[in-house]
């Protein structure tokens, strides 16, 4: 059964194919852009460094990769989705 959330109509999670994001903390600086892009709300800052909180409301748009300046986001598309669709494409 998917997962739905009450303030993202027309979102849903399925099942997905695993872990496909990762925080480096020797290269990340603590900026809180990953945090402040995210419509998911995956990321904290914990001692002054990024992390995951969780993947749950994870949109796969690779955001928190293109705006960390210091390169610590590690990103890879995983084949066919991680299980996320949205009625928007």
């Amino acid at each position: 059964m998917a997962r739905t959330y009450e303030e993202l109509p027309g979102v849903e999670w399925v099942e997905g194919a695993g872990e496909f994001i990762a925080v480096n903390e020797e290269k990340c600086d603590g900026c809180a852009n990953c945090v402040r892009v995210c419509l998911g709300g995956c990321y904290e800052i914990a001692k002054k460094k990024a992390r995951i909180k969780s993947l749950d409301r994870c949109m796969e748009c690779a955001a928190c990769w293109y705006v960390c300046p210091s390169g610590a986001i590690e990103f890879s598309w995983p084949p066919g989705g991680t299980g996320f669709r949205t009625d928007w494409g």
